[in-house]
């Protein structure tokens, strides 16, 4: 019993020393390839096994070059999608550090550590991670700048004014896309889930509420001011502008804080919108164009604007003087360089009213008078 006990501790050492002889055994048997890596060993979605750190660093960016030579379809909401280059987001990977991580694997550390992943390789792959990663200012932009077709705008609560009596028009939910948190589903995707041939992107998708409440909305009841213009009959062309452009603006509501911007509610200035060719300025002379008339719109909606006190923030005037309005009261619309554009800078929702008929246009701001 004494002679077992004084050799288990021997046999403790020879099994150690057994277990160690078999460790550098096998990882011996992969020194003669130290300048490779070792197989199973990928880079993202890039296997690399067997290649050299040259070889490596060429297939991951020969990889990314695939990258930024596609085109995704980036999904918003309900199925809204735009195609999108690649190389717009600006692609790029850590492919130094992603390959020196590579040909470390079964070659760093003690025995016992690369023993093991010698091991762990027989079952399964080693993946290092490629840092795959997209230029985030770039990429947001690119999605900010296709708002409007990957986001459903929400409707705000709304008003209607018939018979001297306000009625409420309920809302609708929107969809936006979360731009910054869909930077990131995009980075993920390109590292960890495309394959070359899996090109949609499903992007994050917030749901939006509608502004405004039945109970904001019965605050709207004053004239806080109004304004008219007329113009001639002769002229068929300016006629159909000017009442076209009255009805884009009739019935908008503008929340406490929003901006309004006369130019965006009657755009486009075509044809299929309702509008027709006639005399505007233009660089101090009079040219025929589609929405010509519509800067009197601008103007009308101006005079009323002031009067109920409301802060303007762009109004321009024309290159030449108007008949409609005295000197100075004017507001240009022009290209994308000249615009009428206010705050709502009230405590309550207002409420502007067009009317044009009879060669009389008139526009009425109402809200909450204070």
């Amino acid at each position: 019993m004494k002679k077992m006990k004084k050799w288990l501790p021997l046999a403790g050492l020879f099994i150690t020393a057994a277990f160690l002889f078999q460790a550098k055994a096998q990882v011996s048997a992969e020194s003669t390839k130290e300048s490779t890596i070792a197989d199973g060993v990928h880079i993202g979605t890039v296997d690399v096994s067997g290649m050299t750190t040259e070889q490596a660093e060429s297939a991951v960016s020969d990889y990314i070059d695939s990258l930024n030579n596609t085109t995704f379809t980036l999904i918003g909401a309900d199925g809204a999608f735009i195609e999108a280059n690649a190389s717009d987001m600006e692609i790029t990977a850590d492919t130094q550090t992603a390959v020196e991580e590579a040909q470390a694997v079964t070659k760093s550390g003690n025995l016992i550590r690369r023993f093991k992943e010698t091991k762990e390789l027989e079952n399964s792959d080693v993946v290092i991670d490629m840092a795959v990663c997209v230029d985030k200012q770039k990429t947001a932009n690119l999605l900010y700048a296709n708002a409007g077709s990957l986001n459903i705008k929400a409707v705000n609560m709304g008003l209607k004014r018939e018979n001297g009596v306000f009625t409420v028009i309920e809302g609708q939910d929107g969809k936006e896309v979360d731009y910054v948190q869909s930077v990131y589903t995009i980075n993920d995707f390109l590292a960890d889930e495309w394959n070359g041939t899996n090109n949609e992107i499903q992007l994050v998708v917030n749901e939006v509420e509608p502004e405004g409440s039945e109970e904001e909305l019965a605050k709207v009841k004053d004239v806080l001011g109004t304004f008219t213009t007329k113009f001639p009959l002769n002229s068929a062309g300016r006629t159909k502008n000017v009442t076209r452009g009255c009805e884009s603006i009739n019935g908008t509501v503008v929340y406490p804080g929003e901006e309004f911007s006369a130019d965006a509610a009657m755009r486009p200035y075509t044809e299929d919108n309702g509008y027709a060719l006639a005399a505007s300025y233009a660089n101090g002379t009079t040219v025929e164009s589609f929405g010509g008339g519509i800067c009197q719109v601008s103007t009308t909606l101006y005079n009323a604007v002031i009067r109920a006190e409301l802060d303007v923030t762009a109004r321009f005037n024309h290159s030449m003087t108007v008949g409609y309005v005295d000197l100075s009261a004017d507001a240009a619309i022009a290209g994308d360089y000249k615009d009428l554009k206010f705050v709502n800078s009230s405590d309550a929702p207002i409420y502007i009213e067009g009317s044009c008929s009879g060669g009389v246009l008139t526009f009425t701001i109402y809200g909450q008078e204070t």
